[in-house]
C-alpha cells in the first residue's frame, strides 16, 4: 500500500456496546481477552459456537465508556442479534452505528508518522479525537481510522491522503492470506482456530472461559490442528463453494469462499499436500497459498 493511499471500507459496519456490564459481557463471549482493549490498544476477536465453530470475526476498539465493534457490514445485523441473545439481564446497550461511522485503511508507514504511534499490533492513538489503530491481526495490513462519516473527507484532506480503489486493499489482504470478505460462508463450517485466529492474535489461551473455549483449547493442547483456512490462487476455470479439492485424486481440502477473494479449508499437514502443486477442483485448476506467518 502506498503511503498516500487510503481505502474507505464502506463494506465494514460498526456496533457499539456500552453499559455497566459491557466489559464482563464481552469477556464471557469472545475468544480474546477484553482486558487488552484500552485507549492505547485494540484487539481482534471472534464469536464462536459452543462447539468452537466460527460465527463472527471483528476488531474491538475502546470508545468513550464502551467498545466499538468493527465487523463485516453484511454481518452487522446478524451479529447484533447474536449478541442480543446473550444479553439477558446484563446492563448492556448494543447499538448499530454503521450509518454514523466509517472505517478507512491506510499504510503502516503512514501510521507510524503519527506522534505516539508504535509498531505494535493493535497500537491505538487519537487523531482529533478519532481512533487510528495498527491492525491487530497483522501490521502489514496497515492501520484503520474509525471516524464519523461527516468528518471523513475533511480529515483525509488534512492528512493528504488519496481515496483509492477498495479492491487494492482486499487484494493485498488476500495476498497476505487473511480473509475479510464473505466470512458468512465460513459459519459453522470450521473451528475458529482453523481460521488461523491464533496467528492473527485473535485467541487468548490464558483467559477464562468463553463460548467455544473447550474445543478450541483441546485442539491446541492436543496438537490436533491439521486443517487451515488458506488463500486460493485460481489458475483457470471457476470455483464452486463446497467443492472438494484434489491432488492426484486424493481429497485434501474444500472450497469455502468462492468469491473474488477465495479461500479453502486445507489439510495442510497431509503428506499429499504440496503448496507448490497445481490442484484440481470441480471446474477449476488452482494453487493454495500458504503465507510465511502461518507455521
Amino acid at each position: 500500500m502506498n503511503t498516500q493511499n487510503v481505502y474507505i471500507l464502506e463494506d465494514r459496519g460498526i456496533l457499539y456496546i456500552n453499559g455497566a456490564d459491557a466489559k464482563e459481557f464481552l469477556q464471557n463471549l469472545i475468544s480474546n481477552d477484553i482486558n487488552k482493549v484500552n485507549d492505547v490498544n485494540s484487539c481482534f476477536a471472534s464469536l464462536l459456537t459452543p462447539q468452537g465453530k466460527f460465527l463472527f470475526a471483528f476488531i474491538i476498539i475502546k470508545h468513550k465508556s464502551g467498545y466499538l465493534i468493527d465487523c463485516e457490514k453484511s454481518q452487522t445485523e446478524a451479529l447484533f442479534k447474536q449478541l442480543s441473545v446473550y444479553k439477558l439481564r446484563s446492563k448492556v446497550e448494543i447499538m448499530n452505528l454503521s450509518n454514523e461511522f466509517v472505517i478507512a485503511a491506510l499504510n503502516k508507514e503512514r501510521f507510524l508518522e503519527f506522534e505516539g504511534s508504535k509498531d505494535i499490533p493493535g497500537n491505538t492513538i487519537k487523531y482529533r479525537e478519532d481512533s487510528i489503530l495498527l491492525d491487530p491481526r497483522n501490521t502489514n495490513l496497515g492501520a484503520r481510522l474509525i471516524i464519523n462519516l461527516e468528518k471523513l473527507y475533511l480529515t483525509l484532506k488534512k492528512l493528504e491522503l488519496k481515496d483509492s480503489p477498495i479492491d487494492e486493499y482486499y487484494q493485498f489482504s488476500h495476498d497476505l492470506g487473511i480473509a475479510q470478505k464473505s466470512m458468512n460462508k465460513l459459519q459453522n463450517k470450521l473451528f475458529g482456530i482453523e481460521c488461523n485466529f491464533e496467528e492473527l492474535n485473535g485467541i487468548d489461551f490464558k483467559k477464562g472461559c468463553y463460548i467455544g473455549q473447550e474445543n478450541t483449547a483441546r485442539i491446541k493442547l492436543k496438537n490436533k490442528l491439521s486443517r487451515r483456512l488458506l488463500a486460493i490462487n485460481l489458475i483457470s476455470g471457476k470455483l464452486i463453494e463446497g467443492a472438494p479439492i484434489y491432488t492426484n485424486d486424493i481429497e485434501i481440502g474444500k472450497v469455502l469462499i468462492d468469491d473474488k477473494y477465495p479461500f479453502a479449508l486445507i489439510k495442510y499437514l497431509d503428506n499429499n499436500f504440496n503448496e507448490d502443486d497445481e490442484l484440481k477442483s470441480k471446474n477449476a485448476i488452482l494453487k493454495i497459498k500458504k503465507t510465511n506467518w502461518i507455521r
